[in-house]
């Protein structure tokens, strides 16, 4: 299968469960469910790895939409066992997570690089051997005074930011649509803040 017809793994990241669902640490599966909504797709879970996924089309591209079924800092395997199963070539591969060193509500679209600290990508690039994908770092900003940052990711965003959440949801969304049919400058272009 070439790269151009190869499908695209939109990952997000999340921690399952209620107790999670409205936490800073759950950008990503919430940039997953907005894009899943526009397409109209639904979640099911996946037979053979612990995962919700969503099969689309995207702008006449084949679009595998998924939230790992694990916790956070385990999320390179379900994702290692998603690129097998759809055979996905490492270059489709689109993670969207929260990013402490972003303001709230900035974006920044990139290839490649380290972990810095975020245990979802850090299980990635174990599970995975490279960090050579895309990420979509969605701006959480950092905690107020001294609070840890691992209980700062787990905490709701605070209510200022619940009402500007839905646009840095959607902004992530389209952003990620234009990487997938535009390309990775046209999209930093437009959407990197």
């Amino acid at each position: 299968m070439s790269t151009e017809t190869a499908p695209w793994l939109v990952v997000g990241l999340g921690n399952p469960g209620p107790d999670y669902a409205a936490t800073r640490h759950n950008i990503g599966f919430l940039v997953a469910e907005e894009i899943a909504d526009r397409v109209r797709g639904k979640f099911a879970t996946h037979k053979r790895v612990r995962a919700l996924v969503s099969e689309e089309r995207m702008h006449g591209h084949r679009v595998v939409l998924a939230k790992p079924l694990s916790y956070m800092n385990e999320s390179g395997g379900p994702v290692k066992g998603l690129l097998d199963f759809y055979k996905v070539p490492l270059e489709h591969l689109v993670v969207i997570h929260d990013e402490l060193d972003i303001a709230f509500g900035t974006l920044r679209l990139k290839f490649g690089g380290g972990d810095n600290g975020h245990n979802g990508l850090k299980s990635i690039r174990q599970s995975t051997g490279t960090g050579d994908f895309y990420r979509v770092r969605a701006g959480i900003g950092r905690p107020p005074g001294r609070q840890d940052a691992a209980d700062f990711v787990l905490k709701p965003f605070a209510s200022a930011q619940r009402k500007e959440l839905p646009l840095l949801v959607s902004d992530a969304a389209d952003a990620i649509e234009s990487l997938i049919t535009e390309g990775l400058e046209r999209a930093q272009n437009r959407f990197n803040s």
